[in-house]
């Protein structure tokens, strides 16, 4: 195998970096999943129906 070949297979850890991202990525997921559809959206959607 060849120089970037190996690196692809065998990728270093996660830095403290890459870890602050995830959780802030984490972090913002789970807020919209936490958040009141408004009740513009819930007539629309009642609509459809």
């Amino acid at each position: 195998m060849t120089g970037s070949a190996a690196k692809q297979k065998n990728p270093p850890p996660a830095d403290k970096e890459d870890a602050h991202v995830s959780q802030a990525l984490r972090t913002v997921y789970q807020r919209a999943v936490d958040e009141d559809i408004p009740s513009e959206m819930l007539d629309l959607l009642s609509k459809l129906d």
